[in-house]
C-alpha cells in the first residue's frame, strides 16, 4: 500500500515508527529506508523533509532525510541506523545474515554503496560539481550549492568522483555476473538482504523507474541521468536488471515521493 504521509506536528506527537523523507525525488536513502520497512510489513509514518523548518531540524537534529524515530528514543539518521532499527523492530525476515563474517560482508557492500565514498555519496558530488561549474548535467546551482555543504564537496577533490562511481559501479555488476553463474540472482548468497536493497534504489541516481513507476519532480531527471561514456559503459545492464527484479519481487511500485 502508498506510504501514508502525515503533517509533521502529528509525527512528533506520534508514537510507533516515523520517519523524514526526502520528497518529490526518489533520493536513494530515503527510499532504501521506505523499502527495508515494506520488506519487513512495518507500520510507519512517513513526514515530508521540510529543510527550512526550524522546528523539524530541532526533531530530526539536522536538515535532512531520513531520518526515523521510534516512540521516544533518539533520532535515527544514518543509513545503517535505519537498518538496525528495522532489524530489532522486525527480525524477520531478516536483510542482515546471522553468520558474523557474512554479515560483516553484507555490510561492507552496503557501505560502498551508501556510505561515504560510496557509490551514491560521489554519484552526488558529480552532480554538484557540474552545477556549481555550469557544466552539462548538473544539479541546478542552488540545489548544487545546498549539496555542496551536505556532501563536502570539494572543488580540488572534484576529479576523483568519475572515476569512483566507474570502479565501484564496475565492482557491483562483477559480483552480480559471479554471482548469476552460481545460480543466484541476489548480490550475497541465494536471499534477499540490504545489499538488493541498497543497490536497486542507487540506480535512481543514474536511471530513474519510469514515470509511471516514479512519478517524480521531472525537472531533475536529467540531472538524475546525465552520464559522461565512462559512467554510461560502466552502468552495466545487470545492474538495471537487479533493480527491476527487486523492485516488481520485493518492493513497492509505483513509488510513492
Amino acid at each position: 500500500m502508498p506510504v501514508e504521509y502525515v503533517e509533521f506536528e502529528a509525527a512528533r506527537q506520534a508514537k510507533g515508527l516515523r520517519m523524514i523523507v526526502v520528497p518529490g525525488i526518489p533520493s536513494p536513502w530515503s527510499e532504501a529506508a521506505k523499502g527495508i520497512f515494506h520488506v519487513k510489513r512495518l507500520p510507519w509514518k512517513a513526514v515530508a523533509l521540510d529543510s527550512n523548518s526550524d522546528a523539524m531540524a530541532d526533531w530530526a537534529k539536522e536538515r535532512s532525510g531520513p531520518v526515523a524515530f521510534f516512540d521516544d528514543e533518539p533520532p535515527r539518521a544514518s543509513w545503517p541506523q535505519i537498518l538496525l532499527l528495522a532489524e530489532r523492530l522486525a527480525p524477520q525476515p531478516a536483510l542482515l545474515p546471522a553468520d558474523l563474517r557474512d554479515r560483516a560482508q553484507v555490510f561492507g557492500l552496503a557501505h560502498e554503496i551508501c556510505g561515504e565514498q560510496g557509490l551514491i555519496w560521489e554519484r552526488r558530488l558529480q552532480g554538484v560539481h557540474a552545477g556549481l561549474t555550469d557544466a552539462a548535467g548538473g544539479f541546478p546551482k542552488p540545489v548544487a550549492e545546498y549539496l555542496s555543504g551536505k556532501y563536502g564537496y570539494r572543488a580540488a577533490e572534484a576529479a576523483r568522483h568519475p572515476g569512483r562511481v566507474v570502479a565501484l559501479l564496475e565492482m557491483l555488476a562483477g559480483i552480480l555476473h559471479a554471482q548469476r553463474s552460481a545460480g543466484s540472482r541476489f548480490f550475497f548468497g541465494d536471499r534477499l538482504t540490504a545489499v538488493d536493497v541498497y543497490a536497486a534504489t542507487a540506480m535512481a541516481m543514474f536511471k530513474p523507474l519510469p514515470p509511471e513507476q516514479c512519478p517524480m519532480m521531472e525537472f531533475i531527471r536529467p540531472t538524475l541521468e546525465a552520464m559522461d561514456a565512462a559512467t554510461s559503459k560502466a552502468l552495466d545492464p545487470i545492474l538495471l536488471e537487479h533493480r527491476d527484479f527487486i523492485y516488481h519481487e520485493f518492493l513497492e511500485l509505483p513509488l510513492t515521493l
